[in-house]
């Protein structure tokens, strides 16, 4: 799995990446992508196959009550996978690493993502949800 981190998520989850054997793992300003605007960054993750990690949810899977109503993915037809860390506004590196970590974990049971989203979400202070469901809806 080739898991490409956004530019909103520290350089850090990637090294995490590598140590858990996601040795093709890289970050959006490793590429040189920095600064790209969401619908620019995405013929790069869709051709390069990459499954994309972000906390910027609902600019990519669309709002969280309609996911792929709206948003980046709303019109692919097949994507690597869409992982979404959620957690509040500012979220520190401390706790990009703790929802990321989980989300590597889910992805050691089952890497299959193709044409899904996995959502790790903090709702509150000792409560983290994991779902996963399909997008596009079958």
């Amino acid at each position: 799995m080739k898991l490409l981190i956004d530019e909103c998520l520290s350089p850090e989850l990637t090294k995490i990446a590598h140590e858990r054997g996601h040795g093709e793992a890289s970050h959006v300003v490793w590429l040189g992508l920095a600064g790209l605007k969401d619908w620019e960054l995405k013929p790069t993750v869709l051709n390069g196959d990459w499954t994309f990690v972000t906390k910027n949810s609902a600019d990519f899977r669309g709002p969280k009550d309609k996911p792929g109503t709206k948003g980046q993915y709303a019109n692919v037809a097949i994507h690597a996978g869409l992982v979404c860390l959620n957690g509040p506004p500012g979220m520190d590196l401390d706790m990009q690493v703790e929802l990321f970590e989980q989300a590597l974990r889910e992805l050691d049971h089952d890497g299959d993502l193709v044409n899904q989203v996995l959502e790790v979400t903090l709702e509150d202070e000792e409560t983290l949800r994991i779902i996963r469901y399909a997008l596009p809806k079958e």
